[in-house]
């Protein structure tokens, strides 16, 4: 058989595949339907709403996972008995009608199927497209690290409030809130910029995929905190701005950012110099760090 036949046949979906395919969209469609529906039109939970990052990551994974079918045809076809495992709590997950087991049933499922049909190679293999379905599954995680951001919302609101009497603007700092001309504003944990610092790793880490930066541990090091930094900075800039409008009683200017697409043209710009961010990292930083020998040196 030539090898352009196999080529063929490796990209025609068998029947397995499509009958597996139409179950999860079966299963799984109203689900991501109802993630993208609160996504766009934030009527899911506020917990919820820090994983709207998914509106991106999830096709992106459905990219990745559609264009490794060749390689993951030509594995070997095995069961992994962990692989049964995962997809019975799966299916116990979502038989439970709970939100947040309903959510979490999804990776699980996917995760037991690639074990299931290519045993643990098949995982190996759409590791990442699955790490992406993980970290855009809507959870509790953020109600959970709220109380430990403190010390961000503090820093914030003192970095924004020191902005502000550079600009001869009557504000004092108390801990997380701003008395702006006897306006009162809180540096509350959603509007700490905890959303946006998710959503800039999450596509940070799409991006490294995207450009091969990860095989390098120095310029993903760089990557990351480089990404933190601009978050932290972008919302402080945020909040300056939000506590000004609202100090200054321009009510239009402060829903406009705080509540209307002006929140959306802030998250693109942010997002915009994350991209600039990783193109400056591919051509200023090195993969790996040469140390230089002296060729005169003795030993």
């Amino acid at each position: 058989m030539s090898s352009n036949s196999l080529s063929l046949r490796s990209r025609i979906p068998t029947p397995l595949s499509l009958a597996l395919l139409g179950l999860l969209i079966l299963l799984y469609g109203p689900l991501l339907w109802h993630w993208v529906d609160g996504w766009l039109n934030k009527s899911i939970s506020i917990q919820h709403e820090y994983f709207s990052h998914g509106i991106l990551g999830l096709p992106f994974a459905a990219y990745l996972a559609w264009e490794q079918r060749s390689r993951w045809q030509e594995l070997r076809d095995q069961t992994h008995p962990a692989g049964l495992t995962l997809i019975a709590i799966a299916a116990v997950l979502y038989l439970s009608g709970l939100t947040d087991w309903m959510n979490f049933s999804l990776p699980l499922m996917l995760a037991g199927l690639c074990i299931s049909l290519k045993g643990l190679p098949g995982l190996r293999q759409m590791a990442f497209p699955l790490a992406l379905v993980v970290l855009a599954t809507p959870s509790q995680l953020p109600y959970l690290i709220e109380p430990y951001i403190l010390p961000l919302q503090h820093f914030i609101a003192t970095v924004a409030g020191f902005l502000l009497l550079q600009g001869g603007i009557d504000v004092t700092v108390d801990q997380i809130y701003l008395r702006v001309n006897d306006q009162m504003v809180e540096v509350a944990p959603h509007c700490a910029g905890l959303k946006m610092l998710f959503t800039s790793l999450y596509v940070a880490l799409m991006l490294s995929y995207w450009t091969g930066l990860w095989r390098s541990r120095l310029r993903i090091g760089v990557l990351g905190i480089s990404t933190v930094i601009l978050s932290v900075a972008g919302n402080i800039i945020r909040n300056t701005l939000l506590s000004y409008f609202h100090g200054t009683g321009n009510d239009a200017a402060f829903e406009w950012l705080h509540e209307s697409w002006g929140g959306d043209v802030y998250s693109a710009i942010t997002l915009l110099l994350l991209v600039g961010l990783v193109r400056l990292i591919q051509q200023y930083i090195p993969a790996r760090l040469a140390l230089s020998v002296n060729p005169d040196s003795t030993v």
